[in-house]
């Protein structure tokens, strides 16, 4: 039996790399070329799975020039680049790395968090410009963030390691939204308590948004929900962009509508909004909220399981869909 052959579609741990190529025939992409979606299509001829990091857009238009694809593993936990309906009508199957980037992500929320209530980025950039040159009592002044109330927008894994931290370390009082309520001994152990949207956004000193983007949750918090927010509010954003009116956000955080915000996602990423870039009380990262190398290497790895088992005629570890059988046997899988 020949081997299956799988497309890397950026680098990636060498190790994995390595563990893959003992398994299929594996053509990487080492100098980490940000393909086109034709690009993509073309290197993914002949391929019978991918690799993908999230950032690669999966649907109807590239499954049909590729028509011997079966799987797309995403080195993500997010996988709103795939087309899933189109996937699963393809008989494609698709794949995420949920659980191994959770305390990471949160560690990062948290940090996001202290460096926009305490102004960390705006100081520095003061400090490096050499305009420091005497103590002020109000020099830089942020906001207090041990016993504040923190507002989780999404209660998943992520939002409730950002919930036990804000409780147990911070002594924050905790509140959420989600979709569904949590279980009673889940509110328990992460000291938090169930309110609906708008009171969270009313009450809460920072909010943080770590819920999963869907068509329905595009541009959740836009111009209304920030009015509702208090004028000494933070917001903070690790989950998706689209998630955030950036454009309605900009305007807020230059208004002073609300006193920060702390981003590691935009609309249209790598693209940001222009006017984030002109407004001094926004601390922005590219996208890194999982990025230590533990934890890639762990997203890299549970990619690597779905590749292997599902090329194997096993079950993946963690599917995000389940194929029309007709279709996946068209495919050969």
């Amino acid at each position: 039996m020949p081997r299956a052959k799988i497309l890397i579609a950026r680098a990636i741990s060498p190790e994995v790399v390595e563990r893959l190529s003992q398994h299929f025939d594996v053509t990487a992409n080492p100098e980490d070329a940000a393909w086109s979606p034709q690009e993509l299509a073309a290197r993914l001829q002949g391929m019978d799975g991918v690799l993908t990091t999230g950032s690669q857009r999966i649907d109807a238009e590239l499954l049909a020039a590729c028509p011997q694809l079966k799987i797309v593993a995403n080195m993500a936990v997010g996988y709103n680049n795939f087309d899933v309906p189109a996937m699963t009508a393809a008989g494609v199957q698709g794949t995420n790395a949920p659980d191994v980037l959770t305390e990471t992500t949160a560690d990062f929320g948290f940090a996001l968090l202290m460096a926009t209530a305490r102004r960390i980025a705006e100081s520095e950039h003061y400090l490096r410009a050499g305009l420091w040159k005497d103590w002020r009592y109000d020099l830089f002044a942020g906001a207090e963030v041990h016993g504040s109330t923190l507002g989780i927008v999404g209660m998943g894994r992520i939002g409730q390691g950002i919930a036990k931290r804000g409780a147990h370390g911070f002594g924050m009082n905790v509140i959420y939204h989600n979709r569904s309520r949590l279980a009673p001994e889940l509110e328990a152990e992460c000291k938090a308590r169930y309110v609906g949207k708008e009171e969270l956004l009313k009450t809460a000193d920072h909010v943080v948004l770590v819920l999963p983007y869907t068509p329905a949750a595009h541009h959740a918090i836009g111009a209304a929900e920030i009015a509702l927010m208090k004028p000494t509010a933070t917001l903070i954003n690790i989950a998706r962009g689209g998630i955030v009116d950036d454009a309605a956000l900009a305007q807020a955080l230059k208004n002073k509508r609300i006193a920060a915000a702390g981003l590691d996602v935009f609309e249209g990423e790598p693209a940001i909004h222009p006017e984030l870039l002109t407004v001094p009380n926004v601390v922005l990262t590219p996208h890194i909220a999982s990025a230590t190398m533990a934890t890639r290497r762990a997203m890299a790895d549970l990619a690597a399981d779905n590749l292997v088992a599902y090329l194997a005629g096993q079950p993946p570890v963690t599917p995000v869909n389940q194929p029309e059988p007709v279709a996946r046997a068209k495919r050969g899988a």
